[in-house]
């Protein structure tokens, strides 16, 4: 009986904890700054990448993921300077920029790396309850979800930044007009979501297959996330994670696998229809 209590919260923690990672750094670029980034993918892809060569040239693994996540975080900081930031005003034109970026990214990895890239082991083992086996390392990346979803709550509520941040989110023109540097506040925004989106591939790279079109497997899952939290990243992110990966971990258990991806989405279009604004959206009516 604990076995399999414990192995359904496993499998529930696994799924918040993929939903999260993958989601945060899209809904800071997308609920923060309004630019529909479909080159997240990528950012994802080149945290792993980055972790990966690094912990082959000898770095230890902690190390190297810290080395993943900034990469992109410095990155994603130049591609808003040079090719975002003229496009805020143009929410189509930044989808298809971005989404021109993920090809030549992919492609470009694909030409200068190859097809695979040697990988990382899964760290840390496993244990047992109940007669269950379990890895421990899926609990390290569900612990580090829950210290994201601290992270973005600290760093947006608590900070100077988080403030300027909040005010240029809800009106640009009157915080610049009050001496907030948007530019640098959007930049570091861009930078931070980028940062996260590595720090998600830093995380998972040790227990995928290193390939340029890892990207795709992580991009559904964090788009559906951030659609169903809302346009408010603090509000929203958290609860769409709970109410999707308890779907699709019951499906997962019942039916397999496939079920499970085709429910999650079938579960975002009812919640979507019933809430259209999010569970961000609904929270912020109900405390309001």
């Amino acid at each position: 009986m604990l076995g399999t209590v414990f192995s359904t919260f496993y499998q529930f923690a696994d799924v918040f904890a993929f939903l999260v990672l993958s989601a945060a750094g899209l809904a800071i670029i997308f609920g923060m700054m309004g630019v529909i980034n479909m080159a997240h993918g990528e950012f994802i892809m080149c945290g792993v990448y980055v972790t990966a060569a690094t912990y082959h040239a000898g770095l230890p693994l902690p190390a190297a993921q810290v080395c993943g996540t900034l990469a992109p975080a410095l990155i994603g900081m130049v591609i808003e300077v040079l090719v975002i930031r003229p496009l805020y005003t143009r929410p189509l034109d930044s989808l298809l920029v971005t989404w021109g970026l993920s090809l030549i990214v992919t492609q470009g990895t694909l030409v200068l790396v190859g097809s695979t890239f040697p990988g990382i082991g899964t760290p840390l083992g496993g244990f047992e309850v109940g007669g269950y086996s379990f890895s421990s390392y899926r609990m390290v990346l569900f612990a580090a979800s829950l210290a994201v979803l601290a992270f973005v709550y600290l760093l947006f509520m608590r900070t100077i930044f988080g403030v300027h941040a909040r005010a240029v989110m809800q009106n640009a023109g009157m915080a610049q007009a009050l001496g907030v540097r948007r530019s640098r506040i959007y930049a570091l925004s861009f930078g931070i979501g980028a940062g996260l989106a590595g720090f998600c591939g830093a995380l998972y790279a040790p227990t995928m297959s290193l390939i340029p079109t890892m990207g795709s497997s992580f991009i559904v899952e964090s788009f559906v996330t951030v659609v169903v939290g809302g346009s408010s990243v603090l509000l929203g992110t958290a609860p769409a994670a709970v109410a999707l990966a308890v779907v699709r971990t019951g499906l997962n258990a019942w039916y397999g696998q496939i079920i499970g991806q085709i429910g999650l989405l079938v579960a975002v279009i009812l919640i979507i229809r019933v809430l259209p604004d999010g569970f961000s959206g609904w929270l912020a009516k109900r405390t309001g």
